[in-house]
């Protein structure tokens, strides 16, 4: 893991790093008549993924509310991203998340978000076949997009939309004295990195209260329960990573579209959460570079901030 040194509020921030891996990413922005119908959208959008380790994708929305004059149809609106680890996994979920999740929504349309993309795949043609042969394609805003009819009007889907290698699995581990003051710490955590843009946190509200360990001891899973940095296991694992005074412990998981986002994700939310009392370490899970080729060390992004 590395050395450790004693820094802000007495604090100690672990010299270790977070391993990150690439998965295959789109954003959409979700635009509506009103902000809370896009977030509705948003959020029907990004349920069950908040991992890839049993949820068919990871999925999560932006922090930043996009205003109505920075949208192609002049309405408020609401950026997702969805990730996954294959092109077939990632354009059946970006099917399945907006044909039935966006599309059903009131008010709603879909744009591509990642105009950059070198890859792009005709997510809405395949939506548009939902019109039974009454959709039709149309220029907007200098987008190609299919005009699909709903009993409701018309929804509006970009013809295509990017995909591109984003960086998964950021994070980082908050321990603390008590259940209060870590989840305390963990939300302060969540508002601060929801600031980051083109990043999301894909677990329930931005914290995880389950992290995992790759494989298991006693059953043939891919994932279990990461005894060593369990609390109540303290006394009964070998290798347990609980310091003494230590009762519960919140791990932040985060994606972005580039490595440096998930570094300043890690500098932010790090800063926000040693300012509340109780917390007593800040640490990280890798596993030893096995995981993933994206080396997030802790330290050097407070370092770099």
């Amino acid at each position: 893991m590395g050395r450790r040194a004693d820094v802000q509020r007495d604090v100690e921030i672990e010299d270790t790093f977070a391993e990150a891996f690439p998965m295959i990413a789109g954003r959409v922005l979700i635009t509506a008549d009103s902000e809370s119908w896009a977030l509705a959208a948003a959020e029907a959008a990004a349920g069950f993924a908040s991992s890839i380790i049993m949820s068919p994708a990871e999925a999560g929305i932006e922090g930043q509310t996009i205003r109505s004059d920075e949208t192609p149809d002049g309405r408020p609106g609401v950026m997702i991203q969805v990730y996954n680890r294959t092109g077939h996994e990632w354009k059946m979920q970006m099917l399945r998340r907006i044909g039935q999740c966006i599309l059903t929504c009131p008010t709603t349309a879909a744009f591509d978000a990642m105009p950059d993309a070198k890859k792009r795949i005709r997510i809405g043609r395949a939506v548009s076949m939902f019109g039974d042969g009454f959709e039709k394609s149309d220029t907007f805003a200098g987008r190609k997009v299919w005009r699909i009819p709903v009993t409701e009007g018309e929804f509006v889907v970009e013809d295509r939309f990017g995909a591109r290698r984003a960086a998964a699995g950021g994070n980082f581990l908050i321990m603390a004295d008590t259940q209060s003051s870590g989840l305390k710490a963990a939300e302060k955590a969540v508002e601060a990195i929801r600031v980051v843009p083109a990043v999301i946190l894909p677990f329930p509200g931005g914290v995880c209260r389950s992290g995992s360990k790759v494989g298991s001891r006693m059953y043939k899973l891919g994932a279990s329960t990461n005894d060593p940095y369990c609390p109540n296991l303290r006394g009964l694992v070998q290798d347990s990573k609980v310091p003494e005074g230590v009762s519960c412990v919140y791990e932040l998981v985060f994606n972005g579209l580039t490595p440096a986002h998930l570094r300043k994700a890690t500098a932010v939310g790090i800063r926000a959460a040693v300012q509340i009392p109780g917390v007593r370490k800040i640490t990280a899970v890798n596993f030893g570079g096995k995981l993933g080729p994206v080396k997030i060390f802790l330290r050097e992004t407070l370092a770099s901030e």
